[in-house]
């Protein structure tokens, strides 16, 4: 895509940039922003972890479903384009968050078929295009992407990044929201990330105890507020 005001590099599994996601389409459609959606993938990204000693039990799965979805994301912008891509990832979201965790587990594990196929049908795209899920083929484009977005904030982040202004901006990892914000609210928060964005030496902001995202997915409803829980590295690892 030509001309994008952002690049938003997302792993449709990670809740923390489907509610980032959200925030950045408010502010798009209040800015007249363009959005770029590109792929990071946290199998891919974590090819190294021993999962077993460093995750809890349901993260490599979890990760693998996120793998699984990205390919068919990549496969979806080769024949249909970056706006199918855009069109994609919230129908995927809105499935994977929207509901609790018992009806998604109803639904299929989140890189099946079964899971995947009733969101295409939604957006009108080709059934066959569900083959891209296990074809592994496509996870060079991925890792490429992947790549590219740690070329541009270094190793030790996670999803989302956010490039700014590209290609010449910067990036960042980050921010991470638990909470969506109200659209006074999404844009005020958009300039103040902005404004830190633009000073050529910020680096980062961080703390490590977030409140559950305020998702179905997680128990949590609207207006409600998380248990607040320390999540090392962007997750809630276990060290043995």
């Amino acid at each position: 895509m030509a001309d994008a005001d952002l690049r938003f590099y997302f792993d449709p599994v990670c809740p923390f940039a489907w509610l980032t996601s959200e925030w950045v389409r408010l502010v798009a459609a209040s800015r007249e922003y363009r959005v770029e959606w590109r792929f990071i993938s946290l199998r891919l990204l974590n090819a190294h972890v021993d999962y077993a000693a460093q995750f809890p039990p349901d993260y490599e799965a979890g990760h693998t479903d996120g793998l699984r979805l990205l390919r068919l994301a990549a496969r979806v912008r080769d024949e249909h384009g970056p706006d199918a891509v855009d069109r994609l990832y919230r129908e995927l979201g809105q499935r994977v968050f929207g509901a609790p965790e018992s009806a998604r587990t109803a639904a299929g594990a989140r890189g099946s078929a079964e899971f995947a196929a009733p969101a295409l049908a939604a957006l009108d795209l080709p059934a066959g295009l569900v083959e891209a899920l296990d074809d592994e083929g496509w996870d060079a484009v991925v890792q490429a992407e992947t790549d590219e977005a740690l070329r541009l904030t270094g190793r030790d982040v996670g999803t989302p990044i956010l490039h700014f202004r590209p290609p010449e901006g910067t990036a960042f990892f980050g921010p991470v929201i638990s909470r969506l914000p109200d659209e006074d609210e999404a844009v005020e928060l958009w300039d103040h990330v902005v404004a830190l964005a633009s000073f050529p030496g910020f680096a980062e902001l961080k703390r490590s105890l977030r409140e559950r995202p305020q998702l179905p997915s997680f128990g949590v409803r609207s207006g409600e507020v998380g248990l607040e829980e320390d999540w090392h590295g962007g997750s809630r690892r276990q060290r043995r």
